[in-house]
């Protein structure tokens, strides 16, 4: 039976090998990279092979049909069980969409620390969605809202107190409950109560969901 102490599977795809060299030593211990892959074929058959818990996949890679890193999430959407946390030097808006768009669970920026990466794995394989700080913005116009939905949003809106609506915010954008307490001078527990009576008077799940609501309202 799994348990918490259990290692995350982790599979790593990035055509520099030097890059991945340093990603696997600066990442954490509850982390366990089971393979790597430099290429979209590779990339495909090492996920099916090894049906990893979550890939950091970079965006741009050789091979295939020339999809980069959304061609392997496309190829691979069928495995059970796999989520995938784009890893990419790219910040461009067209980037972050496409693998969204694609399937991927996040999106961070090489700028990430070991710590941060593992953080982000750790909630990607909880059912989070994982931003770089304000790169969730980018996926805006993929989600366009019409008037219809935007008057939903104030409706839903209106349940939350502002201190509801900013603590919402921060955590779609991917911010760490720490980062949140600390930004808005906030103790954690009183954060993660907030983030409790968000999600359940939105009547969403996790903070996955909550990220796909704001998004498609355009509220970040």
């Amino acid at each position: 039976m799994e348990t918490q102490d259990q290692a995350i599977r982790v599979v790593i795809v990035d055509d520099h090998q030097i890059f991945r060299t340093g990603l696997r030593a600066e990442l954490g211990p509850e982390l366990e990279v089971i393979g790597e892959a430099a290429d979209v074929d590779a990339a495909v058959e090492i996920i099916e092979r090894e049906r990893p818990e979550v890939v950091l996949l970079d965006v741009h890679l050789p091979g295939g049909a020339g999809g980069g890193g959304a061609e392997v999430l496309r190829r691979t959407a069928g495995v059970p069980g796999v989520r995938c946390l784009a890893l990419s030097v790219s910040d461009a808006a067209d980037d972050v969409v496409s693998v969204i768009r694609a399937g991927a669970r996040g999106y961070l920026t090489k700028t990430a620390s070991g710590a941060e990466v593992t953080a982000a794995v750790v909630r990607v394989r909880g059912g989070d969605a994982v931003f770089s700080p304000r790169l969730a913005g980018f996926v805006l116009d993929a989600f366009g809202a019409g008037t219809g939905e935007t008057a939903q949003a104030d409706d839903e809106l209106d349940r939350l107190s502002a201190r509801e609506q900013e603590v919402m915010r921060m955590i779609a954008r991917g911010y760490a409950y720490k980062e949140v307490a600390a930004e808005l001078f906030l103790s954690v527990k009183t954060v993660e109560t907030h983030v409790s009576n968000v999600l359940r008077k939105l009547q969403l799940s996790n903070r996955h969901e909550l990220t796909a609501w704001a998004l498609s309202r355009r509220l970040l």
